[in-house]
């Protein structure tokens, strides 16, 4: 089995915002069922429309370092990139509702992602966060430093995730993850408001009622709502 880890540095948070590096790591099942990880290798792509000052400050990435030889990440080089060097059988981000929404579903096709950070919270629900750098440290991950730094950067961040990603499979399976990369994220946690900080069973029931009833409310927040509703129900 292979799982293809994916990381990409952008010129903004969402299209139409430019891909401009991406970058892979294989995690492949061994022999005795011992996971590997390859080494990452990360492209460069030129940008059409340049890169806003707040967001190089997050990768450092300008054009200059990019060079004026680079060739920009169409559809094509994107499939490429993507496929390249043996078919996954599953893609990987941490977060990969990002990915997803740069890299079109035609491309990646038929192949299910996992979202590490979905399966994070879902695993460590204690975590005092769900980022791939803490994580990192909160295991206590043992890294190459060359392969892991620097951060925001895609071949440093796909190795860091690969390796969050071995860690989460001493716990669950790989169906068991894909099964939840397709469903809201699990908040072990109340994240605002004058419950914050409180787990979904410690909050009152009209709280639960009334985000459940709000049009605005973020999707993931009302199914943890009405999750928590239902356990109630249940008991």
């Amino acid at each position: 089995m292979r799982l293809r880890v994916i990381d990409i540095e952008t010129t903004g948070q969402a299209p139409p915002a430019e891909i401009i590096e991406f970058g892979r790591v294989d995690v492949t099942l061994e022999a005795g069922g011992l996971w590997h990880v390859g080494k990452p290798m990360a492209r460069l792509y030129l940008p059409l429309n340049g890169i806003p000052a707040e967001t190089m400050a997050v990768h450092h990435l300008t054009e200059a370092i990019i060079g004026p030889d680079a060739v920009v990440c169409d559809s094509e080089k994107l499939r490429m990139a993507v496929w390249a060097a043996g078919d996954p059988d599953v893609l990987v981000a941490h977060n990969s509702a990002f990915e997803e929404s740069f890299i079109p579903a035609a491309i990646t096709a038929p192949v299910p992602w996992i979202c590490t950070y979905k399966a994070a919270l879902r695993v460590w629900p204690e975590a005092p966060r769900h980022s791939n750098q803490v994580l990192r440290y909160w295991r206590g991950l043992d890294l190459d430093a060359d392969l892991a730094m620097p951060p925001h950067r895609a071949a440093p961040d796909a190795y860091v995730t690969a390796m969050v990603l071995i860690e989460l499979l001493k716990s669950a399976s790989v169906d068991e993850m894909v099964a939840w990369t397709k469903e809201p994220k699990l908040l072990p946690t109340i994240p605002f408001g004058k419950h914050r900080g409180l787990t979904w069973a410690e909050a009152p029931l009209d709280y639960l009622q009334w985000v459940t009833r709000q049009s605005d409310m973020d999707p993931d927040v009302v199914w943890n709502a009405q999750r928590a509703l239902q356990a109630r129900k249940s008991a």
